[in-house]
């Protein structure tokens, strides 16, 4: 009897250290319920390796935080250890990765913000004092954390997400980041004043403060949004006209082959007459290569190439390369939305290995440019394999990753340096550059 009297005066008796102990455990309560909420709404793919990762990193971090940086440069600090957790551990972009720090956040605070003034109305008592109680911190945690669920179970139920979220302009993407930052540092530094002082402010400033905080929160949001659906529509605009273009040039080449099918028979029929099956077989290579230019235009369609971006991409780039002359065959063997790779940086890297072989084929008298992207199982990786014919013999594979360098008078020489820089930021991504007597050939590799 007496050790349970003894248990419950340390519960109820104001002690700060004691107090943060004993609730050491909700730390990874929060953390996994957090987890929960920003995966769901952002639809984000993980496995339970990952969660653990992340559910114990931050929790750790967080307890060590709390105990040795004052408040409140610790819920600063605090909030960059999140932020840099969802970022690498769970590898989705920097927007996503704020909004998954911001949205938990503000629910957990907007709750505390309540419980605290209701506390200060029901025990006259300074909730900052009253957090320092163990059973006070326990109770308060618990009410939080469980509101935060049923907003996950909610979430769930009703299928509320925001999967796709893929700002490609830079401009768009670096304001974006900006305001998302700016907002951080301007609703912590909010929040933690309506919190903390709560007591001292007026119950109606207190809930205009919190209301003009939230609708802050949601108008950015929805900006944000806004700006991510109109630059789809802008893509799915382009991919429209390319496709069209696309569409235009194939009928032109149907309605011609249509037109000279009679005369092609015959002239296959010339050659059988005199049984010269050497001057057959040069005609019908001839003949093959102005049927497979038919044929590469049919394989550009957004049904083959079903990633947008990357059909903007490789559109623009093949139109570009017809007007030079230049011959491109493109095979595409894989679903491009499931690459294992971040679409932005996969279109900067094939938008600058097409520029680079059609300017290399460019200067060759065959003009051959062949694309292929399929999966390798055995190896269990994805290939964009590009190969050009190119004039240089003698050029240095690995000299051309060097910032600066270029073959051509004017130009940056950053294309492939840009890529390089790509590439260190992802460990599943290889470029394998070789060259023979007739191609030069890039193979970009995604491993999964």
């Amino acid at each position: 009897m007496e050790i349970l009297q003894t248990i419950w005066t340390a519960l109820t008796t104001e002690n700060e250290v004691l107090t943060n102990i004993i609730c050491m455990p909700t730390i990874f309560i929060e953390a996994y319920v957090s987890m929960l909420l920003f995966t769901t709404i952002f639809n984000i793919s993980c496995n339970r390796r990952s969660k653990a990762i992340y559910v114990i990193l931050l929790s750790l971090f967080s307890i060590l935080i709390r105990f040795t940086i004052l408040s409140p440069y610790s819920t600063y600090l605090n909030l960059i250890v999140v932020f840099l957790s969802i970022l690498f551990i769970f590898k989705v972009g920097i927007i996503k990765s704020i909004l998954s720090l911001i949205i938990p956040f503000i629910i957990t605070i907007v709750m505390e913000s309540f419980i605290a003034r209701l506390y200060y109305i029901v025990f006259r008592s300074d909730y900052t004092l009253g957090m320092n109680i163990s059973i006070n911190r326990l109770a308060i945690s618990c009410f939080v954390y469980l509101s935060n669920y049923i907003t996950y179970l909610l979430i769930k139920h009703f299928k509320i997400n925001f999967s796709k979220l893929d700002i490609t302009n830079k401009k768009s993407r670096i304001l974006l980041v900006l305001t998302c930052i700016f907002g951080v540092i301007l609703i912590a530094s909010q929040l933690y004043t309506i919190t903390f002082y709560s007591t001292n402010l007026p119950l109606f400033i207190t809930c205009l403060s919190t209301i003009g905080l939230l609708v802050y929160f949601f108008i950015s949001i929805y900006t944000i949004f806004a700006i991510s659906k109109l630059e789809i529509a802008t893509t799915n605009l382009e991919q429209a006209e390319q496709h069209n273009k696309t569409l235009e040039l194939l009928q032109d080449n149907t309605r011609a082959f249509r037109h000279d099918f009679s005369n092609i028979i015959q002239g296959m029929e010339g050659y059988i007459d005199n049984n010269d099956m050497d001057g057959l077989r040069n005609y019908y290579s001839q003949l093959v290569q102005d049927i497979r230019h038919t044929n590469n235009l049919t394989t550009l369609s957004p049904k083959v190439v079903n990633n947008p971006a990357i059909y903007n991409v490789l559109a623009n780039k093949y139109h570009k390369a017809d007007s030079l002359g230049i011959k491109i065959n493109l095979e595409v063997f894989l679903d491009l939305n499931d690459l294992g790779m971040k679409i932005y940086e996969f279109t900067r890297i094939l938008g600058i290995l097409m520029d680079n072989a059609i300017e290399a084929t460019s200067e060759c008298d065959e003009k051959i440019i062949n694309v292929v992207i399929r999966k390798d199982n055995r190896r269990h990786m994805k290939l964009l394999i590009i190969e050009n014919t190119y004039k240089d013999k003698d050029i240095d594979v690995e000299e051309i990753y060097k910032k600066g360098y270029s073959t051509k008078e004017g130009n940056t020489g950053l294309g492939l340096w840009e890529v390089r820089q790509i590439l260190k930021k992802n460990n599943n991504l290889n470029l394998y550059t070789t060259k023979n007597s007739e191609y030069f050939s890039q193979q970009l590799e995604i491993y999964y």
